[in-house]
Parts: C-alpha cells; sequence; structure tokens
C-alpha cells in the first residue's frame, strides 16, 4: 500500500511540474497571473488587460452589484404633462425613463426621451398620449449575471431592464452602459465633465464631484478644511469614512456633506452627487462647469 501511495504521489508531482514548464493555466487565477505577466513584459498594455479582466469578471457579477437603486431612479408619472416632466428630463440628461403607475413598484413603461421630439415640434401640439409613447419594461431578477444581460440586451435591442427583488418588488434599474461600463470602463458622454474639470453644479446645493478631486482643490472650491495628509483625492477619503468599496446610491455625511456614490465597480469610485446646506461664496470656474 505504501509503495503504491508512493507512486500516485510521484505522478502527482510529475504532473505538476510538467504544468510549471508547459505554463498551462490551471485555473482563472493562473489566467490572470499569465495576463498581468504580459502586461508587465509590455506584451499587453494596460488598457486592454483592463478589459480582459472587466470581461472576466462581468461573468461573474450578477445585477444587483451595479444596479442603480429604487431611490436614485429617475421616473416620470404617467399621469403628467410633458410640460410637467420635461424639466426634470432635461435636467437629469437621461435619455430614457421609467413611466410609474401609483408608485414606483408599479412600472408601466418606458419612456424616451426623443419620442418628445414630435410632440413639441408640432405647431399644433396635439394630445400627448403617454401610453401611446411608452413602451414595454424589460424586468429582471436581481441575481441575473451580467453576461447573460448582455446577451439579453443585445438579442431584444433593448438599452434598460427594471431589477425586481424576489416577492417582485422594484429594487432598481439597469442600463447596458451599466454593464459595458464594468468592461471598458466609464463611459464619457455629452453630459460628463470636461476633461479637466472637478466639479459640477447644478444649484446652491447640489453638486456631483469626480472621485479623482484632489482634496486641496475641494477645499478651496467649498472653502472646506478636510485634512490631505492622509489621502489625496476626495474618493480616497469618501471610501475611508464607508470602511470599504461602497456600492452605487450608498451615502455617506462627512461634517456638513452628503456624498453619495453615482458611479462605481468592484475596484474604485468614479463619481460623487454632493448636497450640502452650506452655501459656497466663492465659485471657482477653473474647476467647474456651469449646467
Amino acid at each position: 500500500m505504501k509503495e503504491g501511495k508512493g507512486s500516485g504521489d510521484s505522478r502527482s508531482w510529475i504532473e505538476k511540474i510538467s504544468q510549471v514548464l508547459t505554463g498551462e493555466p490551471k485555473d482563472r487565477e493562473d489566467v490572470i497571473e499569465i495576463l498581468r505577466d504580459a502586461e508587465r513584459r509590455n506584451l499587453l498594455d494596460t488598457d486592454s488587460l483592463a478589459m480582459i479582466e472587466g470581461v472576466m469578471q462581468v461573468s461573474e457579477m450578477q445585477v444587483r452589484d451595479i444596479m442603480i437603486p429604487r431611490s436614485q431612479m429617475v421616473v416620470v408619472d404617467r399621469d403628467a404633462t410633458p410640460e410637467q416632466f420635461l424639466p426634470m428630463i432635461i435636467e437629469s440628461g437621461h435619455s430614457r425613463f421609467p413611466v410609474i403607475g401609483e408608485n414606483r413598484d408599479e412600472v408601466v413603461g418606458i419612456l424616451l426621451a426623443k419620442e418628445l421630439l414630435a410632440y413639441f415640434a408640432s405647431d399644433s401640439r396635439t394630445r400627448f398620449d403617454m401610453r401611446d409613447a411608452m413602451r414595454a419594461p424589460a424586468f429582471i431578477p436581481e441575481s441575473k449575471r451580467l453576461n447573460v444581460l448582455l446577451k439579453e440586451f443585445r438579442a431584444s435591442r433593448n438599452h434598460m431592464a427594471i431589477v425586481v427583488d424576489e416577492y417582485g418588488g422594484v429594487s432598481g434599474l439597469v442600463t447596458i452602459e451599466d454593464v459595458l461600463e464594468q468592461i471598458v470602463g466609464e463611459i464619457e458622454d455629452e453630459y460628463d465633465f470636461d476633461e479637466d474639470s472637478y466639479i459640477l453644479k447644478y444649484n446652491d446645493t447640489t453638486y456631483s464631484v469626480k472621485a479623482l478631486t484632489p482634496i486641496e482643490d475641494f477645499n478651496e472650491y467649498f472653502e472646506s478644511k478636510f485634512s490631505d495628509e492622509e489621502f489625496d483625492t476626495i474618493g480616497g477619503l469618501v471610501m475611508n469614512k464607508f470602511g470599504h468599496l461602497p456600492k452605487r446610491g450608498e451615502s455617506v455625511m462627512i461634517g456638513a456633506y452628503e456624498f453619495t456614490v453615482i458611479r462605481a465597480d468592484n475596484r474604485r469610485i468614479h463619481l460623487l452627487q454632493l448636497s450640502t446646506v452650506v452655501t459656497k461664496t466663492k465659485a471657482k470656474k477653473t474647476h467647474s462647469s456651469e449646467h
């Protein structure tokens, strides 16, 4: 018996040595390490490596990991007139909106902002019928894998889905852009910041702030006194306050400022919404872009 056991151990060691010599990956971690080694030897650029890792991560992530929470959804009331909800549509800058009935658990359709063009372009201003303009919503569970969702988005040509929990209640929404950002990183659009801007003002109490904003610049803009001895950026300060890598929709108070995560992935925070009751007296235009 001992001889047989020793023989088995020998074969095991031979297999291990063979795998090392041939360089064949044994598991996911080995694959990632090979890719990172290729990047270190300049055989693969950093952006390509990040995208490949993103693809591998998407296959393991679920919708609940990236969805926009119910409380953060920008919705349109089914019985509202275009004149009533148009200011909200313009301010949000989105192209698609869930249409609700009695409450946010009753999502009855999806309204595309472009559907309003014909109405406002018409001289006669015929009566706007929401039921004719909106499209049928797609409902998906929180547990759906992102790679499966991406295939469904491509097949159905939908760009937005309503996320429901195990009891059928609406827990949030997800868009095809949210999924793609997990692979290629943050996708800029016409409503995003200028490349050299850190802070975007909406009104005297609401701002969007890039997580990479230097604390020194933040303090100068808002006349705050956050220390930059331990962290260089406002994203680092906020993540330290959370005590973990927060998900989209999570909020935290730091002094008189409430920070809400607007964009984040499983590696870092990208964008924050800042709400404050403190009125800023000096606007530094070099770091802002008026909305």
